[in-house]
């Protein structure tokens, strides 16, 4: 996996946040296991409730496509304008449409800079998830 062309696709995704309310801009980059890389951003509505998370826009645009089984996703975010800022970990509601999509090894890249990434599995974000074993 080359996590360097992830990151700068989530850099680049977090370019094309919109994000008005929060000042708040996150990039999100998901990598399929065929190599295909999906973006997304985080989209705000003034109301909040119907605000998308980047990662979320990332894995909905990936599954619209067909898509269905993923290695991996870089996350950046950080207030808007600002270059400076720490690590940025999904949501709980991401985390579990993560788990919806992908197993317990999935890797999650979070990144503060181009050469600073902590790389984490689904499972260490997200233990004990919610799953549908009926």
């Amino acid at each position: 996996m080359n996590t360097k062309k992830l990151i700068e696709a989530a850099f680049a995704a977090r370019e094309r946040a919109y994000s008005p309310y929060s000042g708040f801009s996150v990039g999100a980059a998901l990598l399929t296991k065929s190599g295909r890389i999906y973006t997304g951003c985080n989209i705000e509505s003034v109301s909040f409730t119907p605000t998308c998370c980047a990662e979320r826009v990332a894995f909905f645009k990936a599954v619209s496509e067909g898509e269905r089984d993923f290695e991996a996703i870089a996350v950046v975010g950080g207030k808007t304008n600002d270059s400076a800022f720490g690590i940025c970990p999904p949501c709980g509601v991401c985390r579990q449409v993560m788990a919806e999509f992908c197993g317990e090894d999935f890797k999650i890249i979070l990144v503060d800079s181009m050469d600073n990434e902590s790389i984490y599995t689904l499972n260490e974000l997200l233990p004990m998830s919610f799953k549908n074993e009926i």
